[in-house]
């Protein structure tokens, strides 16, 4: 078989996967779920630890520890598996892929740290560069990735639905959707989104997450989109500015209509004020617990504060009207 019929193939198997899903376990989900299941006010972000992250550093992988592997993932395009710490502690792990792009665990802690920063829920997670896994070949070195930690506090319901949950229409729901899109976030499909059931004195309380956030810091597109690249992030565009109340973004990944004539300024306006509170020590830390290097972290943090800056203007009572392109 000739290389242009693999690319061909590859191509339609690109287009074709994202509508199909092995099994698709829904999660029952209340019309009446209150907003602190998505969301909850950060009246303390200032001081909050975004190296640690919310779980805390008490809760991290040992680097140091040999992980016995239980199983290998059998799904997705990046390489995984769960292992067993010496204290029983099991780890899902994602680790990086063979596209050229290894950085998926990267991206997903660093997104993860800013999302609970800043009030929306995520599981305990970590990153490791590499790790000693000990499997039928003896212990050996493995290339790191994100390092889930499984906790009996959070049960996994199943996944909720970006088209209908009790909060589309929100501020809070239309801002989640803007952090994304400013991180060029460009896999926003239903298969990354876990309801968790979490066991508090109170009881028990549910939790919409958006678990799997490997894809950005990139391009967006359909066809194998740059991730975790810092070049493709800074060529991008966020905003193109404003049409008849809504804003039009520079995004080209499925699910158009999560996007499309659905955002307003002021819902931009909401997700900016609430990024532009984190400090530039928080920035930092984000990317640090994402293993980038400082010279990395700048570049990403740069074009990620300029588009801060792009959605308060946007948000702005004198904001600009939308002019296509070309004229």
């Amino acid at each position: 078989m000739g290389w242009g019929v693999l690319g061909m193939s590859a191509a339609v198997m690109a287009i074709y996967l994202p509508f199909c899903a092995a099994e698709v376990r829904l999660a029952t989900v209340p019309p009446d779920a209150p907003l602190a299941s998505l969301w909850q006010e950060p009246s303390d972000l200032a001081s909050r630890d975004l190296y640690a992250g919310p779980w805390g550093q008490s809760l991290a992988p040992d680097a140091r520890a040999r992980y016995v592997l239980v199983e290998r993932k059998h799904s997705g395009i990046n390489p995984g598996m769960t292992v067993r710490d010496p204290l029983g502690q099991e780890w899902s792990v994602k680790q990086g892929s063979e596209d050229g792009y290894a950085s998926e665990g990267q991206i997903e802690v660093t997104l993860s740290r800013v999302l609970s920063a800043v009030g929306y829920h995520q599981p305990p997670i970590y990153y490791l560069p590499s790790f000693t896994l000990v499997d039928d070949w003896g212990a050996h070195t493995e290339p790191g990735g994100r390092f889930r930690r499984k906790t009996t506090a959070l049960k996994d319901r199943g996944e909720w639905s970006w088209q209908q949950n009790p909060f589309v229409g929100t501020p809070e729901y239309q801002g989640l959707l803007v952090i994304l899109l400013a991180f060029n976030s460009t896999d926003l499909k239903n298969s990354n989104n876990t309801v968790y059931h979490r066991t508090t004195d109170e009881g028990i309380v549910s939790w919409f997450v958006v678990r799997d956030l490997g894809s950005a810091l990139g391009s967006t597109g359909r066809l194998a989109p740059a991730r975790g690249d810092a070049t493709a992030f800074d060529r991008s565009r966020f905003i193109d500015g404003v049409k008849d109340g809504f804003v039009e973004f520079d995004y080209h990944g499925w699910h158009q209509e999560l996007v499309e004539r659905r955002i307003t300024p002021r819902d931009v306006a909401w997700a900016s004020r609430l990024l532009a509170r984190l400090t530039a020590r928080q920035w930092a830390d984000a990317f640090r617990a994402g293993g980038y290097p400082a010279a990395t972290s700048a570049t990403f943090i740069g074009v990620i504060q300029r588009r801060i800056r792009e959605g308060q203007r946007i948000g702005a009572a004198d904001a600009p009207p939308f002019v296509k392109k070309g004229e």
